[in-house]
């Protein structure tokens, strides 16, 4: 299992690393699907096969169908000439270097052990409960904000990249 964790976990930097190094929109899109799977399959080896799904069905699915509509009915064309400034390489570095470090520190400082989830251990609920009580309780009207937020995003886009009609 953990040789198959370090493959996806490869996977799903490789992918992320694709999002940022592409100048193409379309390229960075489909290397963030690629990331997005990468993750989903670390969520399925942990158990959490909702979340798993969830990630495929979601993200990979619907909202990297939303980010691929938009992005083809922008002009893209524009970007692809620039290059990037030595300062924001640097800035860039700076900060990769920063998560890595405070990553290792957490790793380190850890303990990663099979230990069992408590809560079905002793006869709780099972993630899927979990997940939907507090989607459906808890979290409800923030989701409904943020699916508003995307539907205007969507739309501002669209009104953006619109042309004149001589």
């Amino acid at each position: 299992m953990t040789f198959l964790f370090y493959i996806f976990a490869a996977i799903a930097v490789i992918g992320g690393i694709g999002v940022v190094v592409y100048k193409n929109p379309v390229s960075s899109a489909f290397a963030m699907i690629l990331s997005f799977l990468g993750l989903a399959a670390i969520f399925i080896q942990l158990d959490a096969y909702l979340v798993g799904i969830l990630q495929i069905l979601v993200y990979a699915g619907a909202i990297m169908v939303l980010f691929l509509f938009i992005i083809m009915l922008m002009d893209v064309k524009e970007e692809e000439g620039k290059t990037f400034k030595f300062g924001a390489i640097v800035g860039a570095v700076l900060v990769v270097g920063g998560f890595t470090g405070a990553l290792v520190k957490v790793l380190m400082e850890s303990k990663i052990g099979n230990e069992t989830i408590p809560a079905l251990a002793e006869g709780g609920k099972s993630d899927v409960h979990e997940i939907g009580e507090l989607l459906f309780s808890t979290y409800w009207f923030p989701i409904q904000i943020i699916g508003v937020l995307l539907l205007v995003a969507t739309v501002g886009v669209i009104l953006l990249s619109r042309k004149e009609l001589k």
